[in-house]
């Protein structure tokens, strides 16, 4: 399918289906499309607030996956990766004859509708840089089009519709989805062991990002890459594109000096091959989001965005849902929330966390997906061990089915003084119970583990 296709379907009032549309980056395309006059139809697995506002607008949302939802006269059925050759709406789709066109590639025909398209990828650190890159471009004054995977309260949700000039999207690994994508400017922030329900081997991921690279146009297309992390340095071997490394080494293109730091917080120069740049003061803690805004400051410097105006930008960024965010106070202790599901990304979130000086980090944490849970297990105990009180609830299933019949215990055994709860309303208990004056207490992981500060008075 090309664009001059997908296009003469949106103009005709083609009917364009989205076999998920809840999830957060479907409702963003489905709110794009419908910005461009198309008729979206869709479904969930289950209702939710966005399929209740798709439903108030008039939007056609089937809640259930069934064969009757599909009416034969859809142009297109969009799908995203959890939505499997065997779901009901994918096999009655291709009995009606219906093409079947993945979420990714999707988005690469709509990205080839603008100018500048920075896609940024990584295992961590994807949804911050776009949110960073996002905030600097609007406090510019460049109007970007932005597709995030998360809630970026300045852009209201996960999607903003601006100009043809410039579209930002987080870009994901997962089924190598972003090689449908259509960048000029490339984002590598790291590549470490994921999604291995997918990838097998470390080699094939290096290799994954390696296409990705190679996306951008050869003699106007930037890869902006990690030279500090040894996977992406690997990746970049042999790409015959032009190159702007960014990284705390001295051997990088992008790089910070004059570093202060106070309770977590970072304030710095950026210095771009030796020629000083900005001076950066950051609202978001972490040597991790150091490293996410030079990412953003290559593309800054790319987008020919002065100094002034980048640090003007980045200053204002305060995170986005689910990164750090605070949810308040019980008892004392500071409550907070965090997507945090890859060992590396944990141990960031607790060693910034250890750098606030609490009294006791308790970290209640989601394993997300069976894979990964086997894959990464004594990874993920070391991890879980920086905080002084691991709680671990049952792992959250996503796509897969547990096969291996293991449960949180699988963690556990490997946790020092870890504890297994068997439902939300006991990891509740347990907060109510445990709390004290002077704690962190996190949330953590990317299924709904956030719900547990639900129902907790806030002092």
């Amino acid at each position: 399918m090309t664009l001059t296709d997908f296009e003469s379907m949106i103009v005709n009032k083609k009917s364009i289906y989205l076999s998920g549309i809840g999830g957060v980056s479907m409702r963003a395309m489905a709110e794009l499309l419908l910005s461009m006059g198309a008729d979206v139809r869709g479904s969930d697995r289950d209702a939710s607030p966005y399929t209740d506002r798709f439903l108030a607008r008039g939007v056609t949302v089937f809640i259930g996956q069934q064969a009757e939802n599909i009416k034969g006269d859809e142009a297109v059925l969009i799908r995203t990766a959890a939505v499997l050759d065997s779901n009901p709406e994918i096999v009655a789709a291709r009995a009606h004859g219906i093409p079947i066109i993945e979420r990714g590639q999707a988005w690469g025909l709509l990205m080839q509708r603008y100018r500048n398209v920075v896609c940024v990828a990584g295992t961590h650190g994807k949804t911050s840089t776009t949110s960073m890159i996002a905030t600097f471009a609007m406090a510019a004054r460049l109007d970007p089009t932005v597709m995030v995977g998360g809630d970026l309260s300045s852009i209201g949700g996960s999607l903003r519709i601006g100009s043809h000039e410039l579209f930002v999207a987080e870009s994901c690994e997962y089924k190598n989805s972003y090689h449908s994508f259509s960048p000029t400017i490339a984002v590598i922030l790291n590549i470490d062991r994921d999604h291995l329900d997918f990838f097998h081997t470390t080699d094939e991921i290096i290799a994954s990002f390696h296409h990705f690279a190679s996306l951008v146009p050869k003699e106007s297309g930037l890869v902006v890459a990690n030279g500090d992390d040894a996977n992406t340095r690997l990746a970049l071997q042999g790409l015959e594109r032009r190159i702007v490394t960014f990284g705390k080494g001295e051997g990088c293109d992008v790089r910070p000096d004059h570093v202060q730091f106070q309770n977590g917080f970072y304030t710095f120069d950026v210095v771009a091959r030796g020629v000083h740049y900005c001076r950066v003061k950051l609202s978001v803690p972490g040597e991790h989001n150091l490293l996410n805004a030079l990412a953003s400051a290559a593309v800054a410097i790319e987008l020919g965005v002065p100094g002034a105006e980048f640090a003007a930008g980045i200053a204002g960024y305060c995170g986005v849902g689910r990164r750090f965010e605070s949810k308040g106070l019980y008892r004392g202790a500071l409550l907070f929330d965090d997507y945090a599901h890859h060992p590396s990304e944990i141990e960031a979130t607790l060693r910034t966390a250890r750098l606030m000086n609490p009294r006791r980090i308790l970290c209640i944490f989601q394993p997300h997906t069976y894979s990964r849970t086997i894959s990464l297990r004594e990874e993920f105990a070391r991890a879980l061990s920086l905080a002084d009180v691991c709680v671990l609830t049952d792992i959250y299933a996503s796509r897969e089915t547990n096969t291996e019949g293991i449960d949180s215990h699988y963690l556990a055994d490997l946790i020092g003084g870890s504890v297994c709860v068997g439902s939300f309303d006991e990891a509740r208990a347990y907060v109510r119970r445990e709390a004290q004056p002077g704690d962190l207490i996190f949330t953590m992981g990317a299924g709904d583990v956030w719900k547990i500060f639900d129902h907790l008075p806030q002092d």
